[in-house]
């Protein structure tokens, strides 16, 4: 009688391949999770910065910069309406236009995503000024402290922690 041999694994070595492959994952999950932060952050910086465009668009045409709601939470800008003065429907889908009848001059397309939940328009010094701040989620982001040493003058009283800002320069 021949006796086949039977090749395979031992348990010994599907136990090592497991807990090889545990390590490996468990060493690449945070830095792919913390790559999708970085991303979402990136995004609100960009958006910061598409929203400090306009506004500087609406300042060369009114000479000041657009009331805020004067509330707590600040989630409004009156800068829309034929003479720029009218609350703007801050929604997503929503554009920040004002002049003519049609609000003819659109300063932004759409507000961002996060405008009046988590990101905050503050108008400054009788409109000649303001501050818009939005808070991050990697707290070690070095453009936090950078952005936050750049606008100290106009908006310390506004700014927490994780919060990036972006002022009137």
């Amino acid at each position: 009688m021949i006796m086949k041999s039977i090749k395979g694994f031992s348990l010994i070595e599907l136990l090592i391949s497991i807990a090889v492959i545990a390590t490996i994952i468990s060493l690449a999950l945070p830095n792919f999770l913390g790559a999708r932060t970085r991303a979402r952050d990136t995004r609100r910086k960009g958006e910061m910065q598409q929203f400090k465009t306009a506004l500087q668009l609406y300042y060369g045409d009114y000479a000041g910069y657009p009331a805020d709601s004067g509330g707590p939470m600040y989630g409004e800008v009156r800068g829309c309406g034929a003479l720029g003065t009218t609350t703007c429907p801050c929604s997503a889908t929503l554009d920040f236009a004002a002049g003519g009848a049609g609000c003819g001059t659109i300063y932004m397309n759409q507000f961002p995503d996060e405008f009046g939940t988590s990101m905050y328009y503050y108008q400054k010094n009788s409109g000649t000024d303001y501050c818009l701040k939005v808070p991050l989620e990697n707290a070690s982001d070095g453009d936090i402290t950078t952005s936050q040493n750049r606008c100290a003058s106009l908006c310390l009283d506004d700014v927490s922690g994780t919060d990036y800002v972006v002022c009137s320069e």
